[in-house]
């Protein structure tokens, strides 16, 4: 057993939950300085735990950025919420996001209500601030408080960046004395070929947004790394059915082209190389109650 007591570092788990398009996904990458975590403005974009490291001085801050958490429907469905309560439960801390200006909505209400019950430190984080009046987010944490005592209150703009250094000041201050788990320069414990799979994934759905249908994922089957220094990557995207397919390719391709162009920019960027992406489009009926497509998510496949 490792004697932590006279260690200077410390490292930990900060899980974020919250209701979907919270702005879990973009506070992270706020806070980390980088994407670890895709965002875009279709619910449920982040489908399994996602790890964004931060470092402030001596500590080492984990960012466990889970699935929003709503009333499941569909086996998929299920798999998330689950997944984003384990999260929570395994942490050092629990944060809470609130989207300001939406505030008690049912749905979060529930996971107030949940909240209650995760018996370990608990933050509540109001976000877009920028978009509301200080006198009805001084009202908004009151009554969130009242639901669901926290230990500490702060209200940020993830996306503008307002108030994010305070958060990131707070966790290092909380988290338990230890080794970092993580190397200095590791910003996330994604591997390669997942990480780029989900920015694929991202540039679909910013592509066709409510075109597509959520049940759609992208799976990253090759990664050869040329001797000219350059990278080939072939990746699949699933869909249910042909006239999702059709959606997914656009009149004479138009579609998949665009989406290969923005996920082949942002993955040169990410890998410092020149790559050669190539986009497959299949049907995979049912591939939501497939266990294999879980277990390439990194999620537990509910019975």
């Amino acid at each position: 057993m490792i004697d932590t007591q006279d260690m200077k570092t410390k490292c930990g788990f900060v899980a974020l939950i919250g209701a979907p398009n919270a702005g879990k996904s973009t506070l992270v990458n706020k806070i980390v300085g980088t994407k670890v975590s895709i965002v875009t403005h279709k619910v449920q974009t982040t489908r399994s735990l996602i790890r964004g490291i931060a470092l402030k001085g001596d500590d080492q801050v984990i960012f466990v950025d889970t699935p929003g958490i709503f009333a499941p429907k569909r086996r998929l469905d299920r798999a998330m919420v689950n997944t984003a309560w384990g999260g929570a439960k395994d942490a050092d801390l629990v944060a809470v996001l609130v989207d300001a200006r939406k505030g008690v909505t049912e749905q979060v209400e529930r996971i107030l209500e949940g909240v209650n019950d995760i018996k370990m430190p608990k933050v509540l984080i109001l976000n877009k601030i920028d978009l509301v009046k200080r006198d009805s987010l001084l009202a908004l944490a009151a009554k969130v408080n009242e639901i669901a005592g926290f230990d500490q209150t702060f209200m940020v703009s993830a996306l503008n960046g307002d108030h994010t250094d305070d958060i990131l000041d707070y966790f290092s201050d909380q988290m338990p004395k230890g080794p970092w788990l993580y190397p200095e320069d590791m910003i996330s414990d994604l591997p390669m070929r997942q990480l780029a799979a989900e920015i694929t994934r991202e540039k679909v759905f910013l592509r066709l947004h409510e075109e597509l249908p959520y049940a759609s994922t992208v799976e990253t089957e090759k990664w050869e790394q040329k001797p000219d220094g350059s990278v080939r990557i072939e990746q699949v995207i699933y869909v249910e059915r042909d006239s999702q397919k059709m959606i997914v390719l656009g009149k004479n391709g138009r579609s998949i082209k665009a989406i290969s162009m923005a996920a082949r920019e942002e993955l040169s960027e990410l890998v410092e190389a020149k790559v050669h992406l190539f986009l497959f489009v299949k049907v995979r009926e049912r591939w939501v109650d497939d266990p294999e497509r879980y277990r390439e998510m990194g999620l537990e496949f509910p019975i």
